[in-house]
């Protein structure tokens, strides 16, 4: 049997490695053009060919992953006279990889199915790392008989993967967990600004905390801005925290759900993106809320 064909649109930080795993584990793989040249040309030397359209991708593909910034982009992608939904190929299977509004992904799921598609939701955790290295974690919301026939092919990028049941309730648990994740980064950042302006200092707070039941893998990388001025340590964007926050906002407010702690760590992003920060690194925001507290930043940032 031959294994099906994949397309890959968004090569970047995260993409970029795992559409490599992909065609060096035996598929055939297709790539929409990148505004960064360096990993298409690099795809394309590994045996990969680059379409020029999500419309031109989707006709020579009957799996198609997108790994873009969120719901807006993913709805541009599959609307409009070059979209994926254009192409009219009965039976693709679209997986959302990127970190989508879940409300958003079901309306695009019913879209999908309307032209004879599939659409459905494997959002992704951990870092580039390790999409260079295979061993993702994927977290995917589809029909059992799709997640059958995805499964071997997110294999190539994912160590992890949970089948959490329908379409959506990828994205829904992505954005729980980045919640915990940006929830631990704003009670870090908002801790080590009181400990300083009580008296302690960041060395201080780090032998405590960093020897102690709180930390975690997301402590170690976070503190290493605060404790080495790391800025590649920990490489997600208040912009994108920032999104996320909104998205699951948006999905409270959907569902009706109570959610007064989630609203105040969203506004802890939505201050810091609003003074000029917004591509800034998440750890940054240790040093964001010190000069609100009127304190010198650890690291210029």
């Amino acid at each position: 049997m031959n294994k099906p064909v994949i397309g890959f649109i968004g090569v970047g930080l995260m993409g970029a490695g795992m559409a490599k795993n992909i065609v060096t584990k035996g598929y055939s793989l297709v790539i929409l053009g990148h505004k960064n040249r360096e990993p298409v040309e690099r795809l394309k030397g590994l045996g990969a060919s680059e379409a020029h359209s999500a419309r031109e991708l989707a006709s020579q593909c009957d799996i198609v992953h997108l790994c873009v910034t969120g719901s807006p982009q993913v709805e541009s992608l599959m609307n409009g006279p070059e979209g994926l939904l254009a192409s009219a190929k009965k039976g693709l299977i679209i997986i959302d990889c990127s970190t989508s509004n879940p409300v958003s992904t079901k309306q695009m799921a019913v879209l999908a199915e309307s032209h004879g598609m599939h659409f459905i939701d494997a959002p992704l955790s951990r870092t580039p790392v390790e999409a260079e290295a295979g061993t993702l974690d994927a977290m995917v919301g589809a029909p059992d008989a799709i997640f059958a026939k995805v499964k071997p092919v997110i294999e190539c990028w994912a160590g992890n993967i949970v089948h959490l049941g329908p379409v959506g309730l990828g994205h829904t648990m992505k954005l729980i967990n980045n919640f915990i994740a940006m929830g631990y980064a704003a009670l870090f950042s908002e801790a080590l600004s009181i400990a300083r302006k009580a008296g302690l200092s960041q060395d201080q707070f780090h032998a405590v905390i960093g020897s102690g039941r709180m930390r975690s893998p997301f402590y170690d990388t976070f503190m290493k801005w605060t404790m080495n001025g790391d800025e590649n340590a920990h490489k997600f964007t208040i912009s994108n925290a920032h999104k996320d926050m909104r998205y699951l906002s948006s999905l409270a407010n959907d569902i009706g759900a109570l959610h007064p702690i989630q609203s105040m760590v969203k506004n802890s992003f939505a201050g810091m993106e609003a003074q000029g920060f917004a591509q800034k690194y998440v750890p940054m925001l240790a040093d964001f809320v010190a000069t609100q507290n009127g304190l010198p930043p650890s690291h210029k940032f």
